[in-house]
């Protein structure tokens, strides 16, 4: 009989709903536990009120449960050490130490890295005062990046059109608009083409390619308003060729890997690389420590293998003696969020409609911003539900997501209706 693992997953988001959907599916899993957890992952694994960033609580709870491994979920703890805390206590842990956590922790020190290895990208300047910024500005062309070192939920990134625009921008960010995540400002070349998401697997030396997928950033339709933590997402991403996946394998992952060995800071976990699709080849726009939200649920509605396996075999070191099969369909999650995000929204409102929703052939409903009480679901965050489809194409995945999309009675959310349009437009000209 093989032995078994508890397993604590950290996180609230659909993210790790969607982990724990995946992980509960495991024979190698004993127990599951998520902290905190949301409405939907209850379904799954046993939610427990306990504070990722209090490190001590989250050892004391792995000696309490005898948990096996833990899978850290969001980016807040993994750059706040809590893989190092864990593995220095023996506990085995999913995700990069702080110090490697740094390729998401600090835009600046990725740049520097690309910069130290070859890796292509845009150009850039780091700059810690907003007289010395501006002045930059002032010797570069327009439109331009104009980003916050630090974490920002995936809200400190300005596309500047204009000066006046730009100039705003860095007011904001160092006038406190992000907190300490804009105490230096990285400004980038603005760089042309289509973006794609690329996930590959690490145990420091190892690489294992996940898979492709398109996120979309804005919050309307047509790639419209501001930028969010992604409205949708799907995969595989056919623009991401097999071509450009093994030249950003040997141009960005492979270089990276290696100069953070380099660094004596080896990453180990999941690395996720947001690619810009350039005329010149894929160039990296930034990496994240952790996996996508939403691609992580587009990710794991496809993958075939067992996801324990392959996180074990990164904690492990022994990644070369693991392979990933995947689904060959395609799957595609609408982000439905509360009307206002990514500004001020109400929480609280109920959803209804759910059991239906995920009645959709090849529908999956994970939640995100949600919690289970008395009963009923309410909406606790920006973006509450991914709702989930698979399909023989993009365009059939689209029809069963939004199928579902509309069987939710939620009045005080919305979604975008366009999740997919690149790639349905490329299918349409093939058919």
């Amino acid at each position: 009989m093989t032995q078994t693992l508890n397993i604590l997953l950290i996180g609230s988001g659909g993210r790790e709903h969607a982990l724990a959907w995946s992980l509960a599916a495991s024979p190698l899993v004993g127990k599951l536990y998520c902290a905190p957890g949301n409405g939907g992952i209850v379904q799954s694994a046993d939610c427990v009120t306990l504070d990722p960033l209090d490190l001590d609580a989250v050892v004391r709870f792995c000696r309490d449960k005898n948990i096996g491994l833990v899978v850290v979920g969001p980016e807040a703890p993994l750059v706040a050490g809590l893989v190092d805390r864990l593995t220095s206590e023996g506990i085995k842990a999913f995700g990069p130490t702080a110090a490697a956590a740094a390729l998401e922790g600090s835009k600046g020190f990725t740049k520097d890295l690309c910069a130290r290895n070859g890796i292509p990208t845009a150009a850039y300047a780091r700059l810690r005062d907003a007289d010395a910024a501006k002045a930059y500005l002032r010797t570069q062309a327009l439109p331009i990046v104009i980003k916050a070192d630090g974490l920002a939920a995936g809200k400190g990134v300005i596309i500047a059109e204009s000066l006046s625009e730009a100039d705003a921008a860095i007011d904001d960010m160092f006038g406190g608009e992000f907190g300490a995540a804009g105490a230096e400002v990285v400004i980038e070349e603005f760089m042309t083409g289509e973006e794609a998401s690329f996930f590959v697997l690490t145990d420091g030396e190892h690489i294992l390619p996940m898979a492709t997928a398109q996120d979309h950033k804005r919050v309307g339709d047509g790639d419209t308003g501001p930028n969010t933590g992604g409205m949708g997402a799907y995969s595989p991403a056919s623009i991401m060729t097999d071509e450009l996946t093994a030249l950003a394998i040997d141009s960005i992952i492979k270089p990276t890997v290696r100069g953070m060995q380099a660094l004596g800071i080896p990453y180990k976990g999941v690395l996720y690389a947001g690619l810009m699709l350039t005329p010149e080849g894929p160039k990296l726009v930034e990496y994240n420590a952790r996996f996508g939200d939403p691609e992580c649920q587009v990710l794991m509605t496809r993958l075939k293998s067992d996801l324990v396996t392959a996180l074990l075999a990164v904690v492990d070191g022994n990644l070369d003696q693991v392979s990933l099969q995947w689904r060959d369909e395609v799957a595609l999650t609408v982000v439905m969020a509360a009307k206002g995000y990514p500004g001020a929204y109400d929480k609280g409102t109920e959803i209804r409609g759910l059991d239906a929703a995920g009645a959709v052939e090849g529908v999956q409903v994970f939640h995100a911003g949600t919690q289970a009480k008395d009963g009923k679901i309410l909406a606790s965050g920006g973006r509450v539900l991914n709702v989930t489809a698979v399909g023989k194409t993009v365009t059939e995945a689209r029809d069963r997501a939004y199928q579902a999309v509309d069987l939710i009675d939620w009045p005080e959310g919305f979604s975008r209706r366009d999740i997919g349009w690149r790639e349905i437009e490329r299918e349409t000209k093939t058919d």
